[in-house]
């Protein structure tokens, strides 16, 4: 079976730095979102760039030094997602997995500058080992811009080009994975398949107290539905906008599933499982939207001029 070298980017303003710090440093006790995550073997995880300060000032800073012009839609800094198929770790000892990763920074470092990156970090607590590399994407002459690093389509397969020709030389098993560029597909992120179970299992708590509601708790019961839909409702909406940039991938990964299901070749084990974590996802969406349609037009129109106020209130405050 194939065993992939993997690199994914993932662009972020400055308001996310909290979260994405408290996920990658695990400054969580608990890890809800994520039940694949192995608080007992969180001991095991280790830096390969140790960051000196929050997440927040470390990006500030950098941008401060080079005199970068920022604006409100500016990517202040990137996510490297880093990893290998789980098979190609099975067996090693935890130095060749840093010895690993310590090849994989390298790399990163040389193309974009070892002093953006202000975190490095493996997580060894969830099922395949992985590095999650955040920088500022500042070029050579000043600027804060991901377009010039990154790059557009073309330029990111050229990236996988070059990350799989730098790794395959000390790890000659290694397979370089389909390009995006050449499928047409984005990747499909993590958080969003996290995204419609939460919300699923919201909407089954929902669902539950609408059951629950009777003559004589009709009045309690409805204000806790109330509550409880004022939170889910901008949640649904928000997760419905970002779904739809990822619509052609879903779609395109959902054509695949009969040929994939026809020709039961040796290494479509990995195709064959996002398969059907997409059917999952498509699943969910369908009967997240059911639920949206069930429920009852009093409510739904209640909740609309609650937001609608919410929104104006938001507005006047400014």
């Amino acid at each position: 079976m194939p065993q992939y070298a993997i690199l994914r980017f993932e662009k972020h303003k400055g308001g996310s730095c909290r979260a994405l710090e408290a996920h990658h440093e695990r400054q969580k006790e608990k890890y809800a979102s994520n039940p694949n995550i192995d608080i007992e073997k969180s001991k095991y995880n280790f830096h390969i760039i140790q960051p000196s300060k929050y997440y927040r000032l470390e990006v500030n800073e950098r941008i401060k030094v080079a005199g970068c012009r920022t604006r409100k839609d500016s990517t202040m800094f990137v996510d490297t997602l880093i990893t290998a198929s789980h098979d190609f770790f099975k067996g090693k000892k935890q130095s060749e997995i840093k010895e690993f990763f310590r090849t994989a920074v390298d790399f990163i470092a040389d193309k974009i500058g070892k002093d953006n990156i202000f975190s490095a970090v493996v997580h060894m607590d969830e099922k395949t080992p992985h590095l999650h590399l955040c920088f500022t994407p500042i070029t050579e002459d000043g600027r804060l811009s991901a377009k010039d690093i990154l790059g557009n389509r073309a330029q990111l397969s050229k990236w996988q080009d070059e990350f799989h020709s730098h790794m395959v030389k000390r790890y000659p098993d290694l397979a370089r994975g389909e390009s995006a560029f050449d499928t047409g597909r984005k990747h499909i992120p993590t958080w969003l398949f996290k995204q419609s179970v939460s919300l699923s299992k919201q909407a089954a708590l929902i669902d539950n107290e609408l059951a629950g509601i009777n003559p004589l708790n009709a009045s309690k019961k409805r204000d806790n539905v109330l509550k409880m839909l004022k939170k889910w409702f901008p949640k649904m909406e928000k997760f419905e906008g970002q779904l739809r940039k990822y619509q052609k991938s879903i779609d395109l990964l959902e054509k695949e599933n009969a040929q994939l299901a026809k020709k039961a070749k040796v290494g479509n084990e990995i195709k064959i499982k996002t398969q059907l974590e997409i059917g999952k996802l498509q699943s969910e969406v369908v009967e997240l939207r059911q639920f949206m349609d069930s429920i009852p037009d009093d409510l739904r129109k209640e909740i609309q001029t609650m937001q609608k106020q919410q929104s104006r209130n938001w507005r006047s405050d400014k």
